[in-house]
Formats: C-alpha cells, structure tokens, sequence
C-alpha cells in the first residue's frame, strides 16, 4: 500500500457539506451518485479523494478523547505563503478557526466541517528532510503565527 485513496464522511446535508469541501477546502465537485443522495470531491490526486453521503439529521462525531477518526489533513500547498494564503481567505469570509499549529515538518490550520469533523488544512515544511530525519517525532508542537 502507497496512498490513501478515499475518505467517506456520513453527512447531515449534502448540498451545505459540498459547498464546505468546495469553498473553503478547495476540492472540485467530480458528480454525484446514489440518486444525488452522495457527491464525489477531488483535489486532483485521484477521481475522489472524499465521498459525502447525506444520512440527514443523526448525531455528529463525539467530541473530546475517544476512539475512531480524529481529523482528517489536506495539503493546500507545498510553501508556507500558501498556507498564509489560505489562511488570509478564510479570515475574509469569517470563517472559524479551532487551532494554528507549527508541527516542525508541517505547519497546520485546524477547522470544523458543518458537521463538525475536524479538518487539518497544511503545508508540509520545504527545508525539512522527514525521509533522512525522524527528529520532528519527538519535537513539541509550537503555536503557529500567520499574520
């Protein structure tokens, strides 16, 4: 195994999810499916990388300490600009932000989907070598400024 290939999220209503993955993370809607109960998203790695079923109204994810899935990471990018770019859009449409994060081999914005999925936005560090250095295991996480 190489890569990851999908992510399936049940949702609460698709048309208010997609525009989410659309708008804010920046994936491509690639169709629907299951009678348009079910969109398929892309950031261009595959023909999707996340599918969204409407399920309609259903407990959201549990929060705080649990088992099961914590979040899930996109790359925006491969420069810490990027990052700030993105960063930058979502403070001009108000969009709430849980977290900035200096991991040291990447640098991380953390948000909520409408369902409340934690959703970790982030660039990987250019000067960081994590092929030849596992240092960035041990290293604490560090607050992130993006201003």
């Amino acid at each position: 195994m190489t890569t990851l290939g999908h992510v399936v999220f049940y949702v609460r209503d698709l048309q208010t999810s997609v525009r989410f993955y659309k708008d804010i993370v920046g994936l491509d809607v690639k169709g629907s499916i299951f009678n348009n109960r079910a969109a398929l998203l892309s950031g261009g790695s595959t023909h999707h990388e996340l599918l969204l079923i409407q399920v309609g109204n259903a407990d959201g994810p549990p929060q705080g300490k649990r088992i099961g899935l914590y979040h899930v990471g996109w790359k925006v990018g491969d420069s810490l600009d990027e990052l700030k770019t993105f960063y930058q859009r979502l403070l001009a449409m108000n969009y709430p932000i849980d977290g900035l994060s200096d991991h040291t081999i990447s640098q991380s914005i953390y948000l909520r989907d409408p369902d409340g999925n934690e959703v970790e936005i982030y660039v990987d560090a250019p000067d960081y070598d994590w092929r030849n250095n596992d240092d960035w295991m041990e290293a604490p996480v560090k607050p992130l400024v993006l201003e």
